[in-house]
C-alpha cells in the first residue's frame, strides 16, 4: 500500500504536510532516520504510517504517559490495534500485553525507556516481530537536551536485540548540539536528517509589560476573538481566572492535574468543540492537542524555558491563519521565575534526604523496595519531615526523571471493601436499596474474593463500569458502611510512586550527582534564555527564537511586538519628514493637496494626516482657492 492510501484510509486526508512523506519515505527504505518537526508538524504520522505498511509491529519509545495513551486511544478509534505498557499494570497484564504483541497482530507498542529494564519485557521483545523502532521526544536522550532522562540510555538495549531493523528519532526541539548527541547515542548510521524550519511567520509573538495583567488578558480577548489557551502557574489561578473572565461574560473552562479523567475529558471536549472559547490551564494541557483554529496563546506567567514556550505558543495558528502568542509580563516576574526555577533546585545532599525519607515513610528495609508500588500524600510526607513542599516536590521530580522512582501525579482514593455480611442478607437488603443495587452488582462482578477477605478496589474502573458519578459512588459506599453492609477503608492520596531501584541511600544517589548537576545548569542556562527574550526589544521576537533554536537568519517578520514598535517609530519619523516638506514647498506659493503629492513622496493618507496635524497647530491654514498657505 502506497503512504498517500493509508493517509486517506486512515487519517482522510489527502496530502502531506511538508518534509512528512520525504520522512516516510526514508524510513520505508530502512534508513535510521532524525527528524526535527516543530510542534504541530505531525511528527506520529511519520512512525505510524510506515509502520502499518511494513510486517509486523512498531515499538514506540516516550516518556509522557498521557501522550502514550492519547495515542493508542486515537489509534484503537481507526480500527488499528496499539498497547501501551503504562504504570500500575501487574505482572499478570503485563505478562498478557507482551503475549497479544507477539501472537496478537498488534501494529504497535508503546512503552517508556524505564520498561526496557524489565528482563520479562527484553525477554518478550526479543520474540516479537519488530519493524521499526521510534524514539518520541529524542532530546531527552542527550544530556544537553531539555528533559534530559538517563533511562533513554537503555534504547542502545533495543537496538542490539533486533540490530537488523531500522530506528526513527523525532523531537519538535533540538539544538545542533543536542541533534549530534542523538543521533550518536541511538547509533545511527548514515542517518538521513530531515529539519522543518522553526519559522512560524502566521504568529505575532508579543511581550507586553504591565502592571495590570487581568485589564490586560480581558483587553487582548476583546481585541482577538477566537479560541484561546490561556497559560499559567498554577492549580490555583486556574480557577481565579477562569472566574473572574466568567465574571466578564466570557466563554472559559480550565484544566489542570489535579481534575479527575472524566473532568479533563469533558472540559477537553467543550473546548474542542468550541463550545468553550477560552482554555485556561496549567502546562499539563496541551501535549498531543491538535486544534487548528487557537487563535491567541497567552503566557499569564514568564514560561520557564523557550523550549517548552516555543511548543505551548506553536498551538496557536495551525491553520495557516493569523495568530499571536504573547506573554504577559510584570516588573516583579524576573524575581518569581528565578525564585520558583532557580532557588528551589534540590542539593545532592537534600536529594539523599528526601530518598532516605521516601524509604522511611514507606518502611523500605536497605536493599528491598525495587519494583514496588506506593501511594503517596506528597502533603502529609512534607509535613511530617518538615520538608519545603516546592523543595522536595522538585526532589521527587529529578528522582523521577533520572530513573531512581516513577512518580504518578492524580487524585485518588486508596480503596478496600470487603462485604461483612452474609449473601443472602446482602440481597434482602438491596430489595429495599434498589438505589444501591448497580454498584454493590459491579463490586460482585469485578472482584471475586470480596466477601472473603479485604480487597483492594479500583475506584476508577467501578466509576466506569458503573457510569456513576466519582461523588454518587463515594457517597453510596460510605452509606453502606455505615448501615454495616462493608468495611470500608478510604484514604485520599495524590500521587503514586514506584521504586525502581533497592534502597541504598548514598549509593543509590551518587551515580546520578554529576547529571543532576548539569541539570541545574541546564536550568539556570534556560531561566536567563527566558530573561533575556523578555527583556530584548530591539531584535525581531521571531528572529530571536529561531536563532535560540539554531536557526540564523536576519530577515523579521514583521508582525511581532517588536517590528510593530518599529513600524510605529518609523512612521512618526516620517510624519515629520513630511511636514518639514510640506512647509518648505508652501515658502513660495500656496499649493493644493493634488500639487502636494506631485512634489512628496509618501501617501495621499500620509499626506492628509500631515496636513491635518499642521492645521491643529497653526502652522498652514485653507484658502477660499483650495489651497494650502503659511501663517
Amino acid at each position: 500500500m502506497h503512504p498517500i492510501e493509508v493517509l486517506e484510509r486512515y487519517w482522510n486526508h489527502t496530502s502531506f504536510r511538508p518534509l512528512q512523506e520525504d520522512i516516510i519515505t526514508s524510513v520505508l527504505e530502512n534508513e535510521d532516520t532524525f527528524a526535527l518537526l516543530p510542534t504541530g508538524g505531525g511528527k506520529s504520522v511519520c512512525f505510524q504510517i510506515p509502520a502499518l505498511i511494513k510486517d509486523g509491529i512498531c515499538i514506540v519509545v516516550s516518556p509522557l504517559i498521557a501522550l502514550m495513551k492519547d495515542q493508542v486511544n486515537t489509534l484503537k478509534q481507526k480500527g488499528i490495534k496499539a498497547i501501551a505498557l503504562t504504570s500500575g499494570l501487574s505482572y499478570k497484564d503485563l505478562d498478557t500485553q507482551l503475549d497479544n504483541c507477539i501472537y496478537g497482530n498488534y501494529k504497535f507498542l508503546y512503552l517508556s525507556p524505564e520498561r526496557l529494564l524489565q528482563p520479562l519485557v527484553r525477554e518478550r521483545i526479543l520474540q516479537m516481530k519488530v519493524n521499526l523502532i521510534a524514539i518520541d521526544e529524542a532530546h531527552c536522550i542527550s544530556q544537553w537536551g531539555n528533559d534530559f532522562r538517563p533511562a533513554y540510555k537503555n534504547i542502545s538495549a533495543l537496538r542490539q536485540m533486533h540490530p537488523h531493523v531500522n530506528c526513527i528519532a523525532l523531537t519538535a526541539t533540538a539544538k545542533h548540539t543536542v541533534v549530534e548527541d542523538i543521533i550518536t547515542n541511538l547509533d545511527f548510521i548514515n542517518p538521513k536528517i530531515y529539519k522543518a524550519s522553526f519559522a512560524r511567520p502566521n504568529i505575532a509573538y508579543s511581550v507586553l509589560h504591565t502592571d495590570d495583567k487581568l485589564f490586560q488578558l480581558e483587553h487582548i480577548l476583546n481585541r482577538h476573538k477566537g479560541s484561546s489557551i490561556i497559560y499559567v502557574r498554577n492549580r490555583r489561578a486556574t480557577t481565579n481566572i477562569h472566574s473572574y473572565l466568567e465574571s466578564k461574560g466570557f466563554s472559559t473552562t480550565f484544566y489542570h492535574g489535579g481534575i479527575t479523567n472524566k473532568e479533563k475529558q469533558e472540559r477537553l471536549q467543550q473546548w474542542s468543540n468550541n463550545q468553550k472559547e477560552i482554555m485556561i490551564a496549567t502546562t499539563a494541557f496541551g501535549m498531543g492537542i491538535d486544534k487548528a483554529n487557537v487563535k491567541t496563546v497567552i503566557h499569564f506567567n514568564l514560561p520557564e524555558s523557550l523550549e517548552s514556550y516555543y511548543q505551548e505558543a506553536g498551538r496557536a495558528g495551525r491553520n495557516g491563519e493569523p495568530a499571536f502568542a504573547i506573554i504577559l509580563k510584570q516588573h516583579i516576574d524576573e524575581d518569581h521565575l528565578r525564585s520558583q526555577f532557580l532557588s528551589t533546585l534540590p542539593s545532592i545532599d537534600f536529594l539523599k534526604l528526601v530518598y532516605n525519607k521516601l524509604c522511611n515513610y514507606f518502611q523500605v528495609s536497605y536493599g528491598e523496595g525495587q519494583d514496588t508500588t506506593h501511594q503517596l500524600d506528597f502533603k502529609s510526607f512534607c509535613s511530617r519531615y518538615k520538608l519545603s513542599a516546592s523543595m522536595a516536590y522538585n526532589a521527587l521530580i529529578l528522582l523521577d526523571r533520572n530513573a531512581i522512582i516513577t512518580l504518578t501525579q492524580h487524585f485518588n482514593f486508596r480503596t478496600k471493601i470487603q462485604f461483612i455480611i452474609s449473601n443472602a442478607a446482602l440481597f434482602q437488603y438491596l430489595e429495599t436499596h434498589l438505589n444501591l443495587n448497580l454498584l454493590v452488582k459491579v463490586l460482585l462482578r469485578t472482584y471475586g474474593g470480596i466477601f472473603e477477605y479485604e480487597t483492594k478496589v479500583n475506584l476508577s474502573l467501578v466509576i466506569e463500569k458503573s457510569n456513576l458519578s466519582e461523588k454518587q459512588v463515594i457517597n453510596q459506599l460510605q452509606l453502606l458502611e455505615k448501615e454495616g453492609i462493608i468495611s470500608l477503608e478510604m484514604a485520599n492520596t495524590d500521587s503514586e510512586i514506584t521504586f525502581l531501584k533497592p534502597r541504598e541511600d548514598a549509593i543509590t544517589i551518587n551515580p546520578i550527582a554529576k547529571i543532576v548537576e548539569q541539570q541545574h545548569q541546564l536550568k539556570h542556562n534556560q531561566i536567563e534564555a527566558v530573561l533575556s527574550y523578555t527583556q530584548n526589544n530591539k531584535i525581531c521576537r521571531s528572529r530571536q527564537l529561531l536563532n535560540y533554536f539554531g536557526e540564523k537568519t536576519k530577515l523579521k517578520c514583521g508582525i511581532c511586538s517588536v517590528c510593530q514598535n518599529e513600524k510605529k517609530r518609523n512612521a512618526t519619523t516620517l510624519d515629520a519628514s513630511i511636514s518639514t516638506k510640506i512647509v518648505s514647498a508652501l515658502q513660495n506659493e500656496n499649493l493644493s493637496s493634488r500639487q502636494l503629492i506631485k512634489t512628496i513622496i509618501c501617501s495621499e493618507e500620509q499626506l492628509l494626516q500631515s496636513l491635518s496635524e499642521l492645521m491643529e497647530t497653526k502652522q498652514i491654514k485653507i484658502t477660499q482657492a483650495n489651497t494650502y498657505k503659511l501663517l
